[in-house]
C-alpha cells in the first residue's frame, strides 16, 4: 500500500492541534488534580481525583502550565468566598500544588483558643458528629473526633481533630491584603496558612481554581488499576461524580 508523503506531517499537525486545545482547556476552564495525601480528610481522601474549575477566581500566571510570567496581576479576578475548597500554588516556591479549604479572608484575624477555631474574636461553631472515627495520617491511621462546622456565611463541612488535640492554641494570624488563610479539615495532620514558613497567607494570585467534583476515587491499599479483579474492593463507586462540599 503507498501511503501519501503527506500522511506524517498532517498527523503531527493533528496532535499538534489536539495538544493545544488540551492546553487551552486546562489553562482556562477545567484540570484534573490527584489527592496524594490525607491533610483534607474526610472530605477528599488520598485516591480521590477531582476536577477544578480555572476561571472560578479568573487568572493568573499560575493558570497555565509551568507558570509562564505572561501575567503579572490576576485578570478577570473575582473573589472566593469562605468556605471554598481551593487549589492553590504555595508561596514557598510557587511551584508546588496544594489544595485547602479557605477560612480567612483579607483582614480577617484567625487564632486557636483550647482548641476552637477563632474568626475575628468569634468561635466557629461545630458540633461533634462521631466520638470514635479513624482516618489516615499520612502512613499512621489516627483516632481522631469528627465534628460539622458552621462559618459565618453558613457553609458547612466536616472536620477531624485528633483526640488529644495537638493543635490548641496559637498566636493570632492577621491575613494581609490580598491574601487567604486555609486550613485542612484534618486539622491534625496538615501543612496549612498556620505554618508561616512554609505556606502561610496566600496571594490571591497564587490561586489556581476551585474543587467542584470528584469524577474518581481508587484505594491503591486495596489494589492497584492493573488488578482488575480487585476493583470491587479498589474504587470506591459511592464517590464517584460526588460534589465536593
Amino acid at each position: 500500500m503507498k501511503l501519501d508523503r503527506n500522511f506524517f506531517s498532517e498527523n503531527i499537525k493533528t496532535l499538534f492541534y489536539a495538544l493545544i486545545i488540551a492546553v487551552i482547556i486546562r489553562s482556562l476552564f477545567i484540570q484534573p488534580f490527584y489527592i496524594p495525601s490525607s491533610s483534607m480528610e474526610p472530605t477528599l481522601l488520598v485516591g480521590d481525583r477531582l476536577f477544578v474549575t480555572k476561571y472560578s477566581y479568573g487568572y493568573s500566571k499560575h493558570s497555565f502550565p509551568f507558570s509562564p510570567p505572561i501575567l503579572n496581576k490576576r485578570i478577570m479576578s473575582k473573589n472566593p468566598e469562605r468556605g471554598d475548597v481551593v487549589v492553590f500554588k504555595t508561596p514557598a516556591d510557587n511551584r508546588t500544588d496544594y489544595i485547602k479549604r479557605l477560612i480567612g479572608l483579607p483582614g480577617d484575624k484567625v487564632q486557636f483558643i483550647d482548641t476552637n477555631l477563632y474568626l475575628n474574636s468569634s468561635e466557629i461553631l461545630k458540633s461533634k458528629i462521631l466520638n470514635k472515627s479513624q482516618i489516615y495520617c499520612g502512613n499512621r491511621i489516627i483516632d481522631v473526633y469528627k465534628f460539622e462546622e458552621k462559618l459565618p456565611n453558613k457553609k458547612k463541612f466536616h472536620t477531624v481533630y485528633l483526640k488529644n488535640y495537638t493543635y490548641q492554641n496559637s498566636d493570632i494570624f492577621t491575613v494581609p491584603v490580598n491574601h487567604y488563610f486555609f486550613l485542612g479539615d484534618n486539622r491534625d495532620c496538615s501543612k496549612d496558612s498556620r505554618f508561616l514558613s512554609s505556606v502561610g497567607y496566600v496571594h490571591k494570585d497564587n490561586l489556581v481554581g476551585k474543587a467542584q467534583f470528584i469524577f474518581f476515587s481508587s484505594d491503591k491499599k486495596l489494589g492497584r488499576m492493573i488488578e482488575f479483579w480487585k476493583w470491587h474492593k479498589s474504587i470506591r463507586f459511592n464517590r464517584t461524580f460526588s460534589k465536593i462540599n
